[in-house]
């Protein structure tokens, strides 16, 4: 096994233990002084996109939604309900797929060597028969009938639908009622042993406890267990175009108030190993600086009945996708989308003003600073990272590294109109009138 130790990021104070077990699995310890809970997270890099893969030399091409479907799965046990032994120690369980992680998480406060054994335990073994799997088709259909229906699920993923002509990111993380019915037990064994091998996984705890003790613990569990060596997962992608499918996706729903979202899509093409987090906070700065709540052009929108309070953008980046989000509801979406696009042919063309900047800027580290006192937070962002080859602990030193030159620079390289994509979800009487 290895050992490093980790005092990363000087403003934040704050230390990571990590050790990579005999058998693969990278564990990474936070403890946090005078804090009563713990948030424990145990993830594969293991999520939707992974439909396509080599194993045994020979392309193998799963149904999609098969690794969302294999989280529901986890949570069933033949010997004890997983939910119950949880409670019974004072803790609270959950999951989530999404696009490039699975993730099995529990917080609690007391008991933690009895939550952190649960958690490795019930990952690390899978209980499947012909019978649990068709049940289970029954249930993730309902979900997915009901995301349909959905007007904020809907307008995502009609945006990135449009965005993406090839990428499997283009389709739903639950798959669709179709894909689910081909998934069967073998395929979910299949998928479980090339994903779920302890070296494509990680353990992340943060919170009041002894990090010696519990890497104990941890080591102690591991090497009760077998698992076979190792073998090195080839991912398959297709080629995505660099430009977007379509400029336009409209969907009509029974709902009362319409939803915009304008999106641009990112090009991950030549983007360096540790470039990551650097591209995705400059990204950041520059939608805060163009449509942060603090700034005018919110205001106007606001003032003039284009959005709501949930107006917001969103950056989103791996070495594989990468794409913003802008929007939310809106009443009048035609009339909105005019006004984004002139406010940023009209950023491209003055370039982002330095107060504008600095104030983002400022933003960016007081909420970071502010986010490290909520250990799920810390555990998550350091998990995701660390999945994507990045250190979020160096986020301060990466926003004070960051000139307005830089963000002018990337301003003009990403919002492109070349790049814009809009998705529109109209109510039905809209759409008649």
């Amino acid at each position: 096994m290895t050992d490093s130790f980790v005092n990363s990021a000087e403003a934040s104070q704050m230390q990571v233990i990590e050790r990579t077990l005999d058998n693969g699995l990278t564990v990474c310890l936070i403890p946090k002084a005078d804090f009563q809970q713990t948030f424990a997270m145990f993830a594969t890099k293991y999520g939707s996109i992974d439909n396509e893969f080599e194993l045994d030399g020979k392309p193998v091409r799963v149904p999609d939604g098969i690794a969302h479907f294999l989280e529901h799965k986890m949570f069933e046990d033949d010997e004890q309900e997983v939910f119950s032994q949880f409670a019974e120690h004072g803790a609270s369980v959950n999951a989530f797929t999404t696009f490039d992680e699975t993730a099995y998480y529990f917080s609690g406060t007391s008991d933690l060597r009895e939550n952190i054994d649960t958690l490795l335990n019930f990952v690390q073994k899978i209980y499947l028969t012909d019978e649990n799997v068709e049940k289970e088709k029954g249930i993730i259909a309902q979900e997915i009938r009901m995301g349909d229906d959905n007007p904020d699920r809907r307008v995502f993923m009609d945006l990135l639908s449009a965005m993406y002509a090839a990428h499997p990111v283009r389709i739903d993380i639950a798959g669709s009622v179709e894909s689910i019915y081909q998934i069967d037990r073998e395929t979910l064994l299949k998928c479980y042993h090339t994903f779920y091998h302890p070296s494509n996984m990680m353990l992340v705890i943060a919170g009041g406890f002894d990090p010696l003790q519990v890497m104990a613990w941890v080591t102690e569990n591991q090497a009760r267990k077998h698992f076979p060596d190792p073998v090195e997962i080839k991912r398959i992608y297709p080629v995505e175009p660099k430009e977007p499918k379509t400029d336009a996706s409209t969907t009509v729903l029974p709902v009362s108030l319409s939803r915009c979202l304008i999106g641009w899509k990112d090009t991950v093409d030549g983007l360096a190993k540790g470039e990551l987090l650097r591209r995705e906070l400059l990204t950041g700065l520059v939608l805060d600086a163009l449509f942060g709540k603090t700034t005018a052009f919110y205001g106007e929108l606001l003032r003039d009945g284009l959005i709501d309070k949930a107006f917001s953008w969103e950056y989103e980046l791996t070495d594989q996708y990468g794409y913003t989000v802008v929007g939310g509801n809106a009443p009048r979406p035609a009339e909105l989308v005019d006004r984004v696009k002139t406010h940023v042919r009209d950023a491209v063309n003055r370039g982002i003003a330095d107060e504008d900047f600095e104030r983002a800027r400022k933003k960016a580290i007081g909420r970071f600073l502010m986010s490290l006192d909520q250990v799920s937070y810390v555990a998550r962002s350091y998990l995701t990272y660390r999945l994507r080859d990045a250190d979020f602990l160096q986020t301060i030193e990466v926003l004070q590294s960051l000139q307005l030159e830089d963000a002018n620079k990337r301003l003009k390289e990403h919002l492109s109109e070349e790049q814009m994509v809009v998705s529109t979800v109209l109510p039905k009487t809209e759409a008649a009138s």
